[in-house]
């Protein structure tokens, strides 16, 4: 996407005014823009018209639904987009990641986690254009509109105009600094000696010894052989029927080739390489990112539901079944693994 330097444009698109009001107030926090579109193909003008830096996306909007809206604008923008619906199912967050959202928030949804996003994903362009950590331009944000709190979005937008505040940071300054130290205690005086003319308490008589026990050897073990039938030959990686070439990224299962995302390719190659070893969705994260065992980086609940999303791509292209895998075994609350 081209972009003017220190311009940020925001595009919503979004059909409920309650809602758009609250997106629109988080965003101009920020610093961005706002160009507005109440339905998909208007949602579709916009980006391409004001080319945005980022772009919100309702999914239920008139005239074209938010999949649709998304796969058209992929094919021309490289705006971040978020999804913001109340869908919840798993197999429309995966829709919605495989239709090109960079993520995915369900309404009803908190005002600063929005902002939170918008400001990750704000940091990641200044460290790709080299202006991270310089000062941003001033922002004067819209005023906010005057409506009645009929909804969870209204009710919103005044608790986080209330707490953006100054005078709500003046009256709540002890949530933002730091507990002052309590002054040092002097120390109590040393008690006095005792004088040398006093006598020595008298030794107490020495407990029994206890019969001696003799040392039993330990029990020699046998090494418990892997349970992951996965092995390395050459620079093939092979598990059961499924063979994978790291070099040329090729996948096959059966002598079939298969037809992986990348993606999926790299989640199937770090499941390869970790045999039995549970894997968490965090860890998955970041073996995607290239920053694998790094756990300072933060992850939020979108990646994570990204991984699920790639995880059940490659299940289907695997023709794997969850309740009785072969391959990808799910270990509920914690990651992935390979199959026993």
């Amino acid at each position: 996407m081209k972009r003017v330097h220190g311009d940020k444009v925001a595009v919503i698109a979004e059909d409920d005014p309650d809602v758009r009001d609250l997106i629109e107030i988080v965003l101009a926090q920020s610093g961005f823009t706002i160009f507005h579109a109440p339905d998909g193909p208007a949602a579709i003008a916009a980006v391409r018209e004001h080319q945005p830096l980022l772009t919100t996306l309702d999914v239920n909007m008139p005239g074209m639904d938010g999949f649709a809206v998304a796969k058209r604008l992929r094919e021309f923008s490289q705006t971040y987009l978020i999804m913001i619906t109340a869908l919840t199912q798993e197999i429309d967050i995966i829709r919605g990641f495989e239709a090109g959202a960079d993520d995915y928030l369900v309404k009803p949804f908190r005002p600063r986690e929005l902002r939170a996003r918008a400001d990750s994903m704000l940091r990641r362009v200044a460290f790709a254009d080299g202006t991270f950590g310089q000062d941003p331009p001033p922002s004067t944000p819209a005023p906010p509109p005057q409506r009645a709190p009929e909804s969870w979005a209204a009710a919103a937008v005044r608790e986080f105009q209330e707490e953006m505040s100054p005078d709500s940071r003046r009256r709540h300054a002890h949530r933002y600094e730091p507990a002052p130290t309590p002054p040092a205690q002097p120390a109590p005086p040393a008690s006095p000696v005792a004088p040398a003319s006093d006598p020595a308490p008298a030794p107490r008589a020495a407990a029994p010894a206890a019969p001696m026990t003799p040392a039993v050897p330990p029990v020699p073990t046998r090494p418990t052989p892997p349970s992951s039938e996965a092995r390395a030959e050459g620079n093939a990686l092979i598990f059961r029927d499924l063979t994978v070439d790291t070099t040329t990224g090729q996948a096959s299962r059966d002598g079939r080739s298969l037809s992986l995302t990348d993606p999926q390719l790299q989640l199937l190659v770090s499941l390869l390489g970790s045999g039995r070893r549970v894997r968490s969705k965090a860890d998955l994260v970041l073996a995607l990112r290239g920053e694998q065992f790094v756990t300072s980086h933060f992850v939020n609940e979108a990646d994570k539901r990204a991984v699920e999303g790639h995880i059940a791509g490659l299940r289907q292209a695997l023709g794997d079944d969850e309740a009785s895998p072969r391959y990808i075994e799910t270990v509920r609350g914690v990651g992935f693994r390979l199959a026993g």
